[in-house]
């Protein structure tokens, strides 16, 4: 063991701190951008996945609730609307997700677009600023995309087609089908006071349940069908999530 005053056993239990060393020649430069590509694909397909196991969850959540509401004509449409609540916020964590995975995506089509590209195909015009906002990115790394563009993303996409069978399920719930104590009594829907009284929920009138659908899926229809601000690397083609 060596003694305390020993200046090696200081050495070892203080070891001196390297200054990092960055690349000095373009084959060192190129072998850095190579791994930091890797890199950044590495995070874009994890977020990625993240995205598909929320859309899958999604899609088992409509086929589940489906199976209980659509199975009996017993089966209460209040199931229904439920799954509805549950969809939507698997949206909104989605949405999340896409906002971190839009992200890592930017990063790496920007370096693809102005380094690889160029590699293959040169153009003139192409500067050096791009690097320089990439550094930028990776020093203060920003959000490119808000919670209401990345929920309108994801339901052009995927959710809305979700919400659309959700509503046809409901409808067919509550106006073609009356649901009754037992399945023997079941039969269509003759008026439409007879299909406000049926869309009741407990204490909730029909007409409530009603209005609230519309409100929700008019505010659905709106952010599908919002016109997208700000597309950012979205405007360089039609290969995106």
């Amino acid at each position: 063991m060596l003694p305390k005053n020993d200046p090696s056993s200081v050495q070892v239990l203080h070891p001196t701190i390297t200054v990092p060393v960055f690349p000095a020649t373009s084959t060192e430069f190129i072998t850095v951008l190579v791994h930091y590509h890797r890199a950044e694909i590495a995070r874009m397909a994890g977020w990625r996945d993240r995205i598909d196991r929320t859309t899958n969850w999604a899609i088992t959540v409509v086929a589940a609730m489906l199976s209980v509401s659509l199975s009996t004509p017993t089966a209460h449409h209040g199931v229904l609307l439920f799954a509805m609540v549950l969809v939507l916020l698997l949206l909104v964590i989605e949405a999340r997700r896409y906002r971190f995975f839009d992200v890592y995506r930017n990063r790496v089509r920007r370096l693809e677009r102005n380094y690889y590209a160029q590699i293959f195909a040169p153009e003139e015009g192409t500067t050096d600023e791009w690097i320089h906002r990439l550094g930028d990115d990776l020093r203060r790394p920003l959000f490119l995309t808000s919670q209401s563009q990345a929920i309108s993303r994801r339901l052009r996409r995927n959710y809305c087609w979700m919400f659309l069978i959700l509503l046809f399920a409901w409808l067919v719930k509550t106006t073609f089908i009356r649901m009754q104590e037992s399945a023997a009594e079941t039969h269509l829907v003759a008026s439409v006071g007879e299909w406000v009284r049926n869309a009741a929920i407990g204490p909730a009138p029909g007409w409530l349940v009603i209005a609230a659908v519309t409100i929700f899926y008019g505010w659905i229809l709106h952010a599908t069908l919002r016109k997208p601000m700000g597309e950012g690397e979205l405007a360089f083609g039609d290969v995106h999530v």
